[in-house]
């Protein structure tokens, strides 16, 4: 697949073709599934509760998740390479989301590090079958929300990922992270880290999403976005109301406008024409990626929009407020509408924000 080309056709105005069968929503993994099951005691990595926080199905037709994809079709298949230290044997295994199983595949290789690592790859025919087209900045989003998902349970179990690799430099696996053992000793979960209830009663909520966030907690979701993407993209906040503009976060912790008016119809039309963002109560946007990205950034910064807009959703819903990730962009060059060069600054990721029904999920993940 090349790319750069399918991100520029993904831009682009063309609609997308009738479905196609989307195949199965699992990998065949080889031999037997194995149960996963609590470590006995403390000490060892708890995969079971890992994956269960993150990436496992709440039903067998695979809607339900704890991590948003788009379309609710879910194309990361996750393998964990596991040393020492884990409630598994050490070696290679393949994760079947929808039984919560792992599948063995081959030992672990000399030298394995104590702890997993979870190494993500995509089927893009889950989401080419509804997308076409579209399809590709959909999976690398996709991609860092189950990064965004590991990552927090991983923080939920008290363990800390030690590393996480977003570079883009590989399409195979497009990311990965590892998760060392709990240290001896380790401290309970702090408390502003999401817990377990937290993450396994996160839903992308419904439609509409109306009420305007405070202005601090629009402060903090826009500096956690920007520092979760490690810098590599730009962060503001469409708000509406009496005073409209696009905010970003100043450097003296406030809120500053960036432009005025109300940018918020314009999002809905380059949304897929998806009229309820005009009345969104805020729509947190991180954009950039220029059109002359080569495929290895267009990889680390779609994997960056998903992993921070999976940390912000996230934050959002602890705060008590309605979030909503949006993945699909056709001529959004937000940085041309704000009298900038063309095709430099184009809207990669989004967050609808509102005031009210946070406690009222849909059935599937958007």
């Amino acid at each position: 697949m090349d790319l750069v080309t399918a991100l520029t056709r993904a831009r682009g105005t063309e609609p997308p073709g009738p479905d196609t069968p989307a195949g199965p929503r699992v990998p065949d993994w080889p031999g037997p599934g194995r149960a996963l099951l609590p470590p006995p005691g403390p000490g060892p990595l708890d995969l079971d509760g890992l994956l269960r926080l993150s990436l496992a199905a709440a039903d067998p037709t695979g809607r339900l998740r704890p991590t948003p994809s788009a379309g609710a079709l879910h194309p990361v298949d996750a393998t964990l390479l596991v040393g020492d230290g884990c409630s598994l044997p050490p070696g290679r295994y393949g994760y079947d989301p929808l039984r919560h199983r792992v599948h063995h595949l081959s030992p672990a290789p000399p030298g394995t590090a104590p702890g997993a690592t979870v190494e993500l790859t995509v089927t893009p025919r889950r989401t080419t079958s509804h997308y076409g087209h579209r399809a590709w900045p959909l999976l690398l989003l996709d991609t860092g929300h189950a990064v965004a998902a590991l990552h927090l349970a991983a923080l939920a179990l008290a363990s800390h990922p030690a590393a996480l690799r977003l570079d883009g430099a590989t399409d195979r696996p497009q990311a990965s992270l590892h998760i060392p053992p709990p240290a001896t000793g380790a401290a309970p979960p702090d408390p502003g880290t999401a817990t377990a209830s937290d993450l396994l009663s996160r839903r992308s909520a419904v439609p509409p999403l109306t009420g305007t966030p405070d202005p601090d907690d629009l402060y903090d979701l826009l500096a956690l976005g920007r520092t979760a993407g490690n810098g590599h993209l730009n962060w503001c906040a469409a708000v509406g109301g009496p005073a409209p503009a696009l905010l970003e976060a100043g450097p003296d912790g406030g809120l500053r406008r960036l432009a005025t008016g109300d940018a918020r119809p314009a999002l809905a039309a380059w949304a897929a024409g998806q009229a309820w963002i005009a009345r969104a109560g805020a729509v947190l946007l991180t954009y950039g990626c220029p059109s002359d990205a080569d495929a290895r950034r267009i990889r680390r910064d779609h994997l960056h929009a998903g992993y921070a807009v999976g940390r912000a959703q996230t934050a959002a819903v602890r705060r008590g407020l309605a979030a909503r990730a949006v993945g699909s962009w056709q001529r959004a060059d937000l940085g041309a509408a704000l009298g900038g060069a063309p095709e430099r600054n184009w809207i990669v990721h989004a967050l609808a924000l509102g005031t009210g029904s946070a406690d009222r999920p849909e059935k599937g993940n958007s």
